[in-house]
Parts: structure tokens; sequence; C-alpha cells
């Protein structure tokens, strides 16, 4: 069991600076690029932008040197900081010193990441990687030499944790948590996460095992459609009972590294019509109690997200949860499901079954 700490998202840290429209400005949110492929570069895209929360800690190397991660499950690889990297950016984070480590073994392999906002790229290496009371032994990981742009200076954590599929991995770099399966660490092929609300404590990712506490009321399977992020098919989704109607039959990634709830851009649209706020997702804070919940139906089942809970309130300025996303995709439109939607269900990431089960929180 990994405790996670839920921290001022950067949104907020920017804004209580005053930096936020500035920052936007200067540096554009492009979120869609995750999901965009490449054949020329060995890259895994993925996303966290200005509202990741949650992060907890691991250590690499022998003796143990720390670092704060984004335990993702939108992403495949695992990276940190290196001391290689000189750059105002990296100094602001804990780096991986390979000098001081008995049980590193360097690789001349290079991993680039490309984000939403920014970049990172390095070089691969290898060590023991312990979460937890789980070590792994001999975990390929990347080493960040440069980190352009000053997105991660803000950024409160270190690097990730990816919990993906290895088909989506940078460089066919192994995920930590194939490792674990592969070598028995973990009890049964699976992990589970549970998000508090309201700068709660007690946010957790739990390897190999089921907290019954959490899953009172029981646990619905939803298969995956691609083994690759953690993707699944929704039946529809709805708002006060109104279908909207791309929803139908639309992909959708489980994604513990996205903050909000993102959706194409012609859905969004449509939502904020529905519920009242302008084309920036403000609305009026008074509204609030009034708001329908919103639905997502998987599996035959009514997955609601109340509008406590999509609803962010902020220097007493209230904005929706929501984002626009259009990704190009031959089985339709993507939505993801990030801490927005996944703060109201304790999530479990089955990899024996290949499914996602969600279980309402008491």
């Amino acid at each position: 069991r990994v405790p996670l700490r839920r921290m001022k998202s950067l949104r907020q840290l920017l804004r209580e600076r005053g930096l936020l429209e500035q920052y936007l400005r200067l540096h554009p949110h492009y979120p869609a690029t995750k999901f965009y492929g490449t054949e020329t570069v060995p890259i895994e895209l993925m996303r966290n932008y200005l509202d990741a929360e949650y992060f907890g800690s691991i250590t690499i190397g022998t003796p143990p040197q720390e670092f704060l991660v984004i335990f993702d499950t939108g992403s495949s690889n695992l990276w940190v900081p290196s001391v290689s990297c000189s750059t105002q950016v990296c100094g602001d984070h804990h780096r991986f010193n390979p000098a001081k480590s008995s049980t590193f073994i360097g690789t001349n392999e290079s991993i680039y990441i490309a984000y939403g906002t920014g970049s990172m790229y390095g070089v691969l290496g290898y060590d023991t990687v312990t979460v937890a009371d789980i070590t792994v032994e001999h975990q390929v990981f990347g080493l960040a030499e440069n980190e352009p742009g000053d997105f991660f200076y803000y950024a409160p954590f270190d690097g990730i944790l990816g919990l993906a599929f290895p088909s989506i991995s940078s460089d066919g770099a192994t995920p930590v948590f194939d490792n674990m399966m592969k070598e028995g660490l973990v009890a049964r092929d699976f992990f589970s996460v549970y998000l508090s609300k309201d700068g709660e404590a007690g946010s957790f990712v739990l390897f190999g095992a089921i907290d019954p506490l959490y899953a009172t009321n029981g646990i619905t399977w939803i298969p995956l459609s691609a083994e690759t992020y953690w993707q699944i098919t929704m039946d529809s989704v709805s708002v006060g009972g109104r279908l909207i109607t791309g929803s139908v039959g639309a992909q959708a990634i489980v994604d513990t590294g996205t903050s909000l709830l993102t959706m194409p851009n012609k859905d969004l649209n449509i939502v904020l019509r529905m519920l009242g706020a302008n084309s920036s997702g403000v609305i009026s804070c008074r509204a609030t109690s009034d708001l329908p919940d919103f639905v997502v139906h998987l599996n035959g089942k009514a997955f609601p997200v109340p509008p406590s809970a999509y609803v962010m309130e902020s220097n007493g300025v209230c904005s929706l949860g929501f984002e626009g996303m259009d990704v190009p995709s031959q089985s339709g439109s993507l939505w993801i499901l990030g801490d927005v939607f996944i703060r109201e269900y304790y999530v479990i990431f089955n990899r024996a079954t290949n499914a996602v089960g969600l279980s309402p929180l008491p």
C-alpha cells in the first residue's frame, strides 16, 4: 500500500501567485498530444497538466534515493530527474545520482517523452526500485537529462511511475507493475486506487489486493477494449437525464494522471450549455446546488458524478472539472475519466482479466 498525498494543484499555485493567465498564454496546452502516435521516434506520449494532485514516494538505488511520483495509469514508463540535468527545472526537484548507487547499471539507450506542454529526454538505466515494501531489482527507468520549458519547474512532483500496459512503453521498457507480476511480488495481478476528496488524507495505491472497506457497495467489472491505456467502451453519458449523443459507444480511458474529465470539444460545448457555464467552464457558485448529476453509463450500469465532485472552487471562482480534447480515432471519440470521476469510486485495475472494476465509495 502506497500512501498518496493530495497537494495543491499547479493551477492553484499559479493562481495564488498571480501567474496563471500569463502561464496559459505563454504555454498553450494541447491535451490530445498524449494520444497521437509517432513512427519516427520511440515516444510514450502522456499528459499531466495543471491539476495533477496526487503523489506518492518511491525509492531508487542502493542506498535508496527518494522521489515523489505520480502513479499514472495513463502512461507506462518510470522516470525521474538525473543529476546530469543542470537546468533550473531539474534543480528544483530531487535528482537521481547513479554514482551513489552500488546497484545502478547504465545504458546508451535514449528516451524521449512528449507532453501536452513541454517534454523530457534522457537515458535509460537499471536499478533497484522500491514501492512501499515491494522491491523490484534491475528495473529499467528513465533519467531525465533535460526538461524543456518551465512546466516541470512548477510541478510539485519529481517524476512519473506509469501503470499502463507495456505496449505503449517508450523504447520497450518493462513497466514496474509488469515486473512485480513477473517476479511474483504481488499476491494478485491487479492494483487498486482510492483518491480522497476535499484535501482529506488517506489516498492510496494498493498493489495485489482489494481493500474490502472501500468495496462494500459491490464491484462492477468493465472489460477493456484495448490493452494500451486502461481503455473501456462507454454505453453513453447523460446530464440530468439528457443523453450526450456523441458519447454513445465512445472509448474512455480511466486515467489517474489526468485531473479533469475530458471529452471531445463538441460534446464539451453541449455540456457547458446544459449546465449554464461559459465557454471557459466558469459557472456561478450559487448555481452549484441546482446542477444535475453527470452520469457515465458503463456495462449496463450508471456511474454518477455529482456537482459537488465536478464543480471546483478556487479563490471564489467556480469552474467545471471538464476539458475538451479531440483525438482522431478509428474507434470513434475518446474520453478520459480522470480524477474528477475516480474520486467517486474505488477503482481496481485488473491485469489478470483485463478489466476495470468500479465500486461506489461509501
